[in-house]
Formats: C-alpha cells, sequence, structure tokens
C-alpha cells in the first residue's frame, strides 16, 4: 500500500495567513497528529515575505502598493531572502523521513517540481550562487544550489526549508507572470528578467502536472481534503496569539 498525503485544494489568503497554515501542518506532522501534507496556495494582497532571520530591509517596503492595495510585510518561518510574492504559485511539501543533509532533503523534495515542469516542457536544473548571494536582498536576484533554474539561466523556483526533528517543511515561490514594473520597484533594480514559458500553460494545468509528478516521485497517493472549521480556528487562533 503506498503512503497517502494530504492535498488541500489551492487557496488565496493574506501572507500571515499562508505562513500560520504552513506552520500549522508542520507542527501537527512533528506530533504526529497530521500525515505528509501537499498543497499550493497564492497571495493577495500581494506581499513581500522576509527569511525568519532578515532582520534589515528598505524602510520604504512598508508604503508600497499593487492595484490599490498596500503590499503585506511578512515574516516567513524559513530562512532565505525576501520573496515577492504577485504573480506566483506557492508549494508547500511537509513530510519526515528523508535521510541525508539539508541539500539532499532539498533535492529529494524538488524531484516532483523538476519532473512535473519537464512534463510541460521546461528544463530546470540546480542554480549556483554568485559572490553576491549573502548581499542580496532579492531571493530572485540570485541563485543557490536549492534553487531551480532553466537552461537560460533564469530563477523559476525559490525555495525555502524548515525542520522540527525530523519533520520538515519545505516550501517555494514559483515565478510565473510577476510585474515587471512592480518587481524593479521593490528590489530597486532595471535587472529583471522574466522566465519565458510556454503560452499554453496556466494555473490549473500546472498544479495538476505537479500532483501527478508528487505521487510518482514520492510514491505516494493524493487524497484531496479541505482545511476543516476547528482546523482554521487552530490556525486563526495562532495567529491572533502571535500577533
Amino acid at each position: 500500500m503506498k503512503q497517502v498525503w494530504r492535498l488541500i485544494p489551492l487557496l488565496t489568503a493574506a501572507g500571515n495567513v499562508h505562513m500560520a497554515v504552513d506552520k500549522w501542518l508542520l507542527e501537527q506532522h512533528q506530533s504526529g497528529k497530521h500525515p505528509p501534507c501537499l498543497r499550493f496556495y497564492t497571495w493577495w494582497p500581494a506581499a513581500i515575505s522576509l527569511g525568519y532571520h532578515q532582520r534589515q530591509y528598505p524602510e520604504f517596503w512598508r508604503n508600497l502598493t499593487w492595484q490599490g492595495q498596500k503590499l503585506d510585510l511578512v515574516q516567513r518561518p524559513t530562512g532565505g531572502r525576501a520573496v515577492l510574492h504577485q504573480g506566483d504559485l506557492t508549494y508547500a511539501v511537509i513530510t519526515s523521513g528523508l535521510t541525508g543533509t539539508r541539500l539532499q532533503a532539498y533535492a529529494k523534495i524538488c524531484e516532483f517540481l523538476i519532473q512535473g515542469w519537464r512534463s510541460l516542457g521546461v528544463e530546470l536544473d540546480y542554480g549556483t550562487a554568485g559572490r553576491g548571494y549573502i548581499h542580496n536582498p532579492n531571493c530572485f536576484g540570485t541563485a543557490t544550489g536549492a534553487d531551480l533554474v532553466t537552461a537560460d539561466g533564469c530563477k523559476l523556483i525559490g525555495s525555502a526549508q524548515l525542520r522540527r526533528g525530523e519533520a520538515i517543511l519545505q516550501h517555494g515561490s514559483m515565478r510565473l507572470q510577476p510585474d515587471a514594473d512592480l518587481f524593479r520597484q521593490v528590489f530597486n533594480t532595471e535587472s529583471f528578467h522574466p522566465v519565458q514559458l510556454p503560452q499554453n500553460l496556466n494555473q490549473e494545468i500546472i498544479i495538476n502536472a505537479l500532483i501527478a509528478a508528487a505521487c510518482e516521485c514520492f510514491d505516494i497517493q493524493l487524497k484531496l481534503q479541505p482545511l476543516t472549521e476547528g482546523e482554521w480556528q487552530a490556525i486563526m487562533t495562532g495567529i491572533s496569539e502571535s500577533d
């Protein structure tokens, strides 16, 4: 019998809600109350997420707007640098039992991303961080060995990870339709290199391809199960307690 993971349907919500959901799922899985899980989500309003240890950022980020909404500033439970969440699709995997180093765990989880995107006609490989990595506040301004880039070197997916004992949360942003002007404004740069994706792709096609790849790569079955009212209450209680 294949292991059964939970698949949470695509969810659009504010950044602090998404981070609370991911953190709660990790805690529940670590304590043995919840199976491994896969979910996809989008951010509204648009947001900048900061790595857990990222304490410094430009002051003007507090006053940015997009489509009439103020950009959220959200701290992730995972490491890394700032990510602009607009026109992107985020994935989250919560699992355990992966052996090896942190980078080996990244590679194991990233298998389904590489395979899923390959089925859509997009070849991805791991990035190599340049000398400016440490000083670059923009996650998509450089690519490390934990990130996935296209054949021409453009970064499509930036991922970050958090471990709690044997339990792992890995989530990452897939840059699909970013607004070039907003990106330049946030990161105060003229260098913007959007990934050239096949014309026929949409969110549903991408998610379905990644779900199929996850089932094959992790050798699992996925059971679609939305968050229950009781689970939402627990998650929202966690948000109010951390405010």
